[in-house]
């Protein structure tokens, strides 16, 4: 397909184009308004390390048990809402939500900031993103 056939399409199917583009915008405002920007394992770590911020972990008891990263706190998603009070030294500082892929720690962070946890983030990809990094981490 050459470049003129692109812009023959585009200038044809303007109105499926412009469709396309605004679906992708309210995807984006919507993903962001969930539960803010995911942060990278960089930036998280960073975060960490120099806010005095902590990791929360929001898999299950026996994903936790397998592996997780270090000195990271563990409440399960479905008991966040009742243990947030565990957190309460973390209420000014950086609070990463950790999940398996990235897509749960969306509404587990919605939480927290709905219970005045401002800083709370969550981190892009969770716990696959960091083992394909090979970052460390300790079992129970």
């Amino acid at each position: 397909m050459s470049a003129g056939m692109f812009f023959q399409f585009l200038a044809e199917q303007w109105v499926l184009v412009a469709a396309l583009a605004a679906v992708l915008t309210l995807l984006l405002l919507h993903e962001t308004r969930k539960a803010g920007p995911a942060l990278s394992i960089n930036q998280a770590v960073q975060l960490v390390n120099t806010e005095g911020g902590v990791f929360l972990d929001i898999r299950d008891a026996a994903e936790y048990g397998r592996g997780h990263i270090t000195d990271a706190k563990h409440i399960p998603a479905a008991s966040l809402a009742n243990r947030v009070s565990e957190l309460e030294k973390f209420r000014d500082k950086p609070v990463i939500v950790v999940c398996k892929m990235g897509q749960s720690a969306g509404p587990a962070t919605k939480t927290l900031r709905a219970q005045g946890f401002g800083k709370a983030q969550k981190l892009s990809g969770g716990m696959m993103e960091w083992d394909a990094q090979k970052l460390p981490v300790v079992t129970q």
